[in-house]
């Protein structure tokens, strides 16, 4: 049994027994409705590591005894999903109740892969139980989005950890021989960053390496027997954030040794190539923006390459990537044009569409002036044309940086609207 992790040993063998989680399998939860009135839909469970979502599916196949098939998106291709698809399919003709099929990190499976699901869960020939960290609405195709509902599940309290803890030290046939008691519990639960599964691992690290009769637990304890095993890079924790902020700040300050020193720390770490990407994408605009448009391209480019190629090939896409941004002119003045205009927006209200601007699809809108005096900007007619509310005319939302491109851009919104863009 020792050979067993710990979080396999207590893994909850009821719904009553699973720790938090109360908004979904509560007295009054809309997962447990539904589990009780033995209609449950397809589901994409979106939660951080270590929350239950992988308990939560085998226990919702065990309360309504139903067949239960589970692949993982890391090793599993379309052969393996047409494969469990075809012996569910086998098991309707014998009268089985509808099999579940559990797909672990469900974000990782390509588009084919969603897609060879999406007919047998149309005919419901199966349930789809689908477990993800990342955003569904990014990483799951949107017609297998249609067919699911998506419950989020949350990171576990303090409160919910320490009963776990406890439950551990009081259950586990293992460790109840070791004669445990928790003095303090402030390091265990801060450095689990509210992952069930790293919280129960680091107390079994911490009790197998102290061979006394009675084992107390303390702060000191656990960062001394911990820190040496622990992955100083959390990508769900504190370090998570503070690293992708370093890396942020390091690429749009121009500085590609300290945004690959960052960007390392990530890929040693385990971080999701996607998310690394993705925030690449963002900066590309936010930050490069129209100083080098082709860092969006790029910042694309290297999106699309590295969901085909996969780690650890991927480090070298994103290195290159990582590299050009940082090595290019900034601006911000898009990110700040549209933030400007946002604030209009809420601050003035739905301002009236000049009629010049407005469609007249019909003779009584014409008759009404929608669309007259408009002038086709192709034309080129000398006079400029007001293309804003009048209540707005003349707000400067778009402010072009200092820098080659929009240099360009400001000297030819001179020429054309003189005084008006007169920067």
């Amino acid at each position: 049994m020792q050979n067993i992790p710990l979080a396999e040993r207590i893994r909850p063998k009821k719904l009553a027994d699973v720790i938090g989680q109360k908004h979904l399998i509560g007295k009054n939860g809309s997962l447990k409705s539904a589990i009780d009135n033995k209609l449950i839909p397809s589901m994409i469970l979106w939660g951080p590591p270590g929350v239950g979502k992988t308990t939560l599916s085998h226990l919702i196949a065990q309360e309504l005894d139903r067949p239960f098939y589970t692949l993982s998106a890391i090793n599993s291709g379309v052969k393996d999903v047409r494969e469990v698809i075809q012996k569910a399919s086998s098991l309707g003709l014998f009268g089985k109740d509808i099999p579940i099929l559990f797909i672990d990190e469900i974000h990782r499976f390509s588009k084919a892969q969603q897609d060879s699901l999406l007919g047998a869960v149309e005919k419901g020939v199966i349930t789809l139980i689908g477990a993800t960290t990342e955003n569904p609405s990014f990483e799951v195709i949107s017609a297998l989005l249609s067919r699911s509902q998506v419950y989020v599940l949350e990171s576990l309290s303090k409160e919910d950890l320490q009963a776990l803890l406890e439950r551990a030290i009081r259950e586990d046939e293992v460790l109840k021989k070791q004669n445990i008691s928790l003095k303090e519990t402030a390091a265990l639960i801060q450095i689990s960053g509210g992952d069930a599964r790293k919280l129960l691992n680091i107390l079994e690290l911490v009790a197998s390496s102290i061979n006394e009769d009675e084992i107390v637990i303390t702060n000191d304890i656990v960062i001394q027997k911990a820190q040496q095993n622990i992955v100083q890079y959390d990508k769900n924790g504190e370090q998570h954030y503070d690293i992708i902020s370093a890396f942020i700040k390091s690429i749009r300050g121009s500085d590609p040794n300290a945004a690959i020193y960052w960007l390392a720390r990530m890929i040693e770490g385990g971080e999701d190539v996607k998310f690394i990407a993705r925030r690449l994408l963002i900066l590309a605009s936010e930050d490069i923006g129209n100083a080098n448009p082709t860092a969006l391209i790029m910042a694309n480019n290297c999106f699309q390459a590295v969901n085909i190629i996969g780690f650890p090939e991927a480090r070298i896409t994103l290195s290159q990537t990582v590299i050009y941004l940082a090595c290019s002119l900034k601006s911000n003045s898009a990110y700040m044009a549209i933030n400007n205009a946002q604030e209009e927006v809420r601050s003035s209200g739905n301002l009236s569409i000049p009629l010049h601007l407005r469609n007249a699809p019909t003779k009584l809108m014409k008759e009404l002036g929608y669309g007259k005096g408009y002038q086709y900007s192709h034309n080129k007619l000398a006079d400029a044309q007001e293309f804003l509310p009048t209540e707005i005319s003349g707000n400067p939302y778009y402010k072009p940086s200092n820098n080659t491109k929009e240099n360009a851009f400001k000297e030819g919104l001179k020429n054309l609207w003189k005084e008006k863009y007169n920067y």
